[in-house]
């Protein structure tokens, strides 16, 4: 599965709403999973989206030929956007599916990891990072996926903010510790998305 995620901030927030409800034409492409998004918490001007594949060759395909007339409804909403296409490596929990909605709350976390650390990095995000978030209360599903040069995305799917707050405070330090996250990483930056239902497709 392919995971695409795309970040931007947003100028015209009526309007890219208004578009974004467009990408309702995804429906019937072939390959394609599902798409949701949302607004950043800690930046309301930041949107994120994340949609999935089934392959590589079938978001060609369509990148190809539908994308552009679908994004034209955007033009000119949004600035500094940023994409990256992410391959699935493993499921955070069991069973990922694009399913958006029983969740309210996703988190996403990049990881750009040195190069002779990415084997130990995938290992720790297994036996440490993904038991701890699978036992967290409210945390539904997750998807953790690889880009070229040694970039990973950890995304997870959470019932609510509250929830998700009870993963935080001194577990997370405690994790890292044990991960050696401060070896493996050469940066990490992060985001809670409010999840909008408008968007999902």
């Amino acid at each position: 599965m392919l995971v695409k995620w795309i970040r931007c901030t947003v100028v015209d927030r009526r309007g890219f709403e208004r578009g974004q409800r467009k990408w309702a034409g995804l429906l019937g492409e072939q390959g394609f999973r599902g798409q949701s998004g949302g607004w950043s918490r800690g930046q309301p001007e930041v949107a994120h989206v994340f949609a999935f594949w089934e392959s590589r060759v079938f978001y060609d395909s369509f990148m190809a030929r539908g994308h552009d007339r679908l994004a034209a409804a955007q033009s000119g909403m949004y600035k500094d956007m940023r994409v990256k296409l992410f391959d699935h490596r493993f499921d955070v929990k069991t069973g990922f599916e694009p399913d958006f909605t029983d969740a309210d709350v996703l988190r996403v976390a990049h990881s750009r990891v040195h190069e002779d650390r990415v084997d130990h990095f995938a290992l720790m995000q297994r036996q440490v990072w993904n038991p701890a978030m699978s036992g967290s209360p409210g945390m539904l599903r997750g998807v953790f996926g690889e880009a070229p040069g040694h970039e990973f995305l950890v995304l997870s799917m959470w019932q609510s903010s509250a929830e998700r707050g009870k993963y935080r405070p001194e577990g997370v330090a405690r994790l890292a510790a044990r991960a050696e996250t401060d070896r493996d990483v050469e940066s990490l930056t992060g985001d809670v998305v409010q999840l909008e239902p408008s968007w999902t497709v």
